[in-house]
């Protein structure tokens, strides 16, 4: 009987979005990844991912503010996710997607799927 890829297994392709250097440091930028549009940023050296619009309205949030806690404000109406975990900084039972990011030479990827949700989390 065919058993089903554990939620943990992700054989999802990488896709270069850019190269090292290519997002500031502070900074995030968006790109098509496979048929989403994943916000990228440089939070001190190291590239995070997240679902690159928010919730509410639909905003880039690669068009954001990035601070230095990681933390991304939307330009429309300021709401706040965690780059790394990708939860809503004023509520965080809710939250975007995150991604596999992977520097490969000087590429920047991300992964296809998003990462599994922690359901459990807290």
């Amino acid at each position: 009987m065919p058993t089903e890829p554990s939620a943990e297994s992700n054989d999802a392709p990488f896709v270069t979005v850019a190269k090292v250097g290519a997002i500031p440091e502070g900074e995030g930028a968006s790109f098509q990844v496979g048929k989403r549009l994943v916000a990228v940023f440089n939070h001190q050296g190291t590239y995070l991912a997240i679902d690159d619009l928010c919730p509410h309205m639909g905003a880039s949030l690669g068009a954001g503010h990035l601070d230095e806690e990681g933390v991304v404000t939307c330009p429309w109406h300021a709401w706040r996710f965690n780059t790394c975990s990708g939860k809503w900084a004023d509520n965080p039972r809710l939250s975007v997607d995150t991604f596999e990011v992977r520097v490969v030479g000087e590429e920047i990827q991300v992964r296809e799927r998003p990462r599994a949700k922690d359901i459990g989390a807290k």
